[in-house]
């Protein structure tokens, strides 16, 4: 029996990003939607949203790697990994996960800190399976106010960790939003500002119950 091939993140230059954002024909709405940002600035509040939307399944990263925390063996495995594993593992049960919604003829809404390189391996998803990829992304303009949704904020993920605002600061100074992006929304703005925006991108998108 031949192993598989493992993954290997694709060069953004080789993915045509406007097939992947067209679909495969035009009636062919199908979507993949994928929200990013930088923690603390309303992902998972627009995913979710986005989903009711759409009638879609939300797939969160951190939910996802949240599952594997309670084996010490494979957390070994993650950190030995150069780079370290956790982002491109996630990332990989994400996507294999979205496929299947695909193929089952759904849309599908992808919550997590996506970079250029998880976009890239994204809109090479939607072009092979023949959906469409809508780009989304968070920020929040008011350093302060960001600070006091991270400091106040309880996920409860199970095995999962808090956020503190030292990383999210970090990770804040170095950001770029990545490249075509369809949508930024801002936390600092009112919510229904923002949601109406995000109901005017997927209006046009089928919804299927």
């Amino acid at each position: 029996m031949t192993a598989p091939t493992p993954w290997q993140p694709v060069p953004v230059e080789e993915v045509d990003l406007g097939d992947a954002r067209r679909g495969s024909a035009p009636h062919d709405r199908r979507c993949l939607v994928l929200v990013t940002g930088v923690p603390g600035t309303g992902k998972s509040t627009v995913a979710d949203h986005a989903g009711r939307l759409l009638g879609a399944a939300v797939l969160a990263h951190d939910w996802a790697m949240s599952a594997l925390r309670p084996y010490p063996d494979l957390q070994v495995t993650l950190d030995a990994m150069n780079p370290p594993g956790h982002r491109a593992v996630g990332w990989s049960i994400l996507r294999s996960l979205a496929r299947s919604e695909l193929r089952r003829e759904r849309s599908v809404v992808l919550d997590g800190v996506a970079r250029e390189p998880e976009v890239a391996s994204c809109c090479e998803l939607a072009s092979t399976e023949g959906a469409e990829l809508i780009l989304i992304a968070t920020e929040c303009s008011d350093p302060e106010l960001h600070r006091e949704r991270v400091v106040g904020r309880r996920r409860l993920i199970p095995d999962w960790y808090e956020l503190e605002w030292r990383h999210v600061a970090t990770a804040r100074d170095s950001w770029k939003h990545p490249a075509d992006v369809d949508l930024v929304l801002d936390a600092s703005l009112c919510w229904d500002r923002n949601a109406a925006q995000l109901e005017t991108l997927l209006h046009p998108i089928r919804r299927v119950d």
